[in-house]
């Protein structure tokens, strides 16, 4: 949200400006981080027409962050101080809101507070998970070290990511086309040849009886069927935003036939991922725990680690904690208690993440791989049979004369 603001510097001379921050609070808090005593702030008017920021243009993309990282990481190894390296960042960046975000942050830095804690001010663009490892680099000294560890993590999540979301836009494709074709040969095609064979008055089979009252009701009703599609997607969206909705919607997504076990191994490897990569960078175990929940992105493993936390917080070990729940494999919790057992509990979660990653890509190949002939296979044979219901009668009233 975007903010006008009067003050006075420390030398006494008055200030305008703007600054954008999720709340007025933040926004004095930021100003006052500066020096500047504020003596009024007021919300910037929206503006109208084609010049109004819409809500998706405030969006900052997991490329964007990947990219942001890994050139963080290469200028603090340059030995270049934050504040120039965002400020140099947000006069490069081509995201305009990733520059006010930059920009933001720079006066933030340049106020004297902690890179975290500026970072934090941006929850839109910075992940809890994101904030929390800058943290712990700041904590230990190594902030280098932390941006290069965030760059190739965000980096593995980011292509495993785009694979999967990559894979199910074919399948998406191809069965949205397959409807498309149909009803528009329900309602274009097929009532005019319809029209022809019932003024033959021949006897018209079975099946192209079914076709035609197919074609008959969307004709008649399809509006109405169109419009029923659109108020039950919203109302699924709506739904998705609730907790039981979220709930409910991400537990039918890992039961699916094949498609839940492709999500599970993916969900399975973003919390070995998360984990391993707190753990290593020196955050503490309950701490890693809670945000890799906040970050796996799913209700159901979400439940189980803020269980898993509970449990630990009592004196349980991790791998019995998370060996109380279903969802997670025997294999990975066998795996994480000799980790446990020997000390290297984020090493040994490096290499299970790079395990379910593999799988994860593995099964997009072959699931890209059966799809591809299936779905071909399903639209031909889906238009085939429409046209063969309608065209054979014909073939037969022509045979009689």
């Amino acid at each position: 949200m975007l903010f006008n603001y009067h003050a006075i510097d420390q030398d006494g001379h008055e200030r305008d400006g703007t600054i954008e921050a999720p709340g007025q609070d933040i926004a004095v808090a930021a100003l006052q981080r500066r020096s500047l005593i504020i003596s009024a702030i007021t919300p910037a008017e929206q503006k109208s027409g084609l010049s109004m920021e819409l809500p998706f243009m405030n969006r900052v993309s997991n490329k964007d962050i990947v990219i942001l990282s890994r050139q963080i990481a290469t200028l603090f190894e340059a030995q270049v101080s934050a504040l120039r390296i965002f400020r140099l960042l947000a006069a490069e960046v081509d995201n305009k809101y990733l520059a006010k975000v930059l920009s933001g942050v720079s006066d933030d830095l340049q106020g004297g507070s902690p890179i975290s804690k500026a970072l934090s001010q941006y929850p839109k663009a910075f992940s809890s998970f994101y904030v929390n490892m800058v943290h712990a680099g700041e904590e230990s000294g190594k902030l280098s070290e932390t941006f290069v560890y965030l760059a190739d993590y965000l980096d593995r999540s980011y292509e495993i990511t785009s694979k999967v979301s990559n894979a199910l836009i074919y399948p998406i494709f191809i069965v949205s086309t397959f409807f498309g074709v149909m009803i528009l040969m329900l309602t274009l095609v097929i009532p005019k040849i319809s029209a022809i064979l019932l003024e033959s008055g021949q006897e018209i089979p079975f099946y192209t009886k079914i076709v035609i009252g197919l074609s008959d009701f969307f004709v008649q009703y399809g509006i109405f069927v169109f419009f029923a599609l659109i108020a039950g997607g919203v109302y699924v969206w709506q739904l998705g935003k609730t907790p039981k909705g979220k709930l409910a919607m991400d537990g039918l997504k890992l039961s699916v036939p094949y498609l839940g076990s492709l999500y599970s191994k993916f969900y399975l490897a973003r919390i070995a991922d998360n984990f391993s990569t707190m753990l290593l960078s020196g955050i503490p175990v309950i701490e890693a725990i809670e945000i890799t929940g906040s970050v796996v992105d799913n209700s159901v493993y979400q439940a189980v680690l803020e269980d898993v936390k509970n449990d630990v917080k009592g004196g349980a070990s991790i791998s019995n904690a998370l060996g109380a729940h279903p969802e997670i494999p025997s294999i990975m919790t066998a795996i994480m208690r000799v980790g446990e057992e020997t000390g290297e509990l984020g090493k040994i979660l490096t290499t299970l993440a790079k395990f379910y990653n593999r799988e994860v890509s593995n099964a997009v190949d072959t699931l890209v791989g059966l799809i591809e002939p299936l779905m071909l296979v399903l639209l031909g044979v889906g238009v085939g049979t429409l046209l063969a219901a309608v065209l054979m009668p014909i073939y037969n009233l022509a045979s009689a004369f």
